[in-house]
């Protein structure tokens, strides 16, 4: 929901710092992974209990993971680049309650509940980018993207302060888990009822 309007904020940075990251010869991709790697070693801390230090390391994940994007307009958008953005994306917003469940299997019950709002929304956004796709549909309200990007209450944005609130108030996890996982399900079943508006002409 807030995702477009942060961009206007957050562009500008990652745009100047993409300038002089494409001319020393770092690669979009070279971000990338260095990003997924960062949200990986986020999850381990969190699952040690270190809630201050894997904060630390997801707030560096998102950084590259905008960062990328920027050095990638700057040279070239690849459908490779695109697809290992999404994927680590993915995969570390579902290691985050996964890691604090293994810090407490106590809250493996919340923690479950969230990854699997998380599929909720990752199916509707992805599956609808699909057929998007196929019938030319395009929108830059989130920046210039790959693929086409359905918003919803829980983007990226929300997502991020989510987590932060969990890694600042780790006792508060399952409180905060139902809480934005309900949202992702209401997120969810918006992007469904958009898409039954938008895909069900031929």
């Amino acid at each position: 929901m807030l995702d477009a309007a942060v961009r206007r904020w957050i562009d500008p940075p990652l745009d100047t710092a993409a300038i002089f990251l494409s001319r020393a010869g770092v690669t979009a991709n070279t971000l990338t992974v260095a990003g997924f790697v960062a949200g990986f070693a986020a999850v381990a801390s969190i699952a040690g209990r270190q809630y201050a230090l894997g904060l630390t390391l997801y707030v560096f994940n998102r950084v590259l993971d905008g960062l990328d994007g920027a050095v990638a307009r700057r040279t070239s958008v690849t459908e490779l680049g695109a697809y290992l953005d999404i994927v680590f994306d993915f995969i570390v917003y579902s290691g985050v309650p996964l890691g604090f469940a293994i810090a407490d299997p106590s809250r493996a019950l919340a923690a479950s509940f969230l990854i699997v709002s998380f599929v909720c929304t990752g199916t509707t956004f992805l599956a609808f980018a699909v057929f998007a796709a196929k019938r030319g549909l395009s929108t830059e309200l989130r920046g210039r993207k790959s693929f086409y990007h359905l918003g919803g209450l829980t983007e990226g944005t929300e997502t991020f302060v989510a987590f932060a609130l969990m890694c600042l108030f780790p006792r508060a996890f399952d409180a905060l888990a139902y809480a934005f996982g309900t949202l992702c399900l209401v997120t969810s079943a918006g992007r469904v009822a958009a898409a039954v508006t938008a895909l069900k002409s031929p």
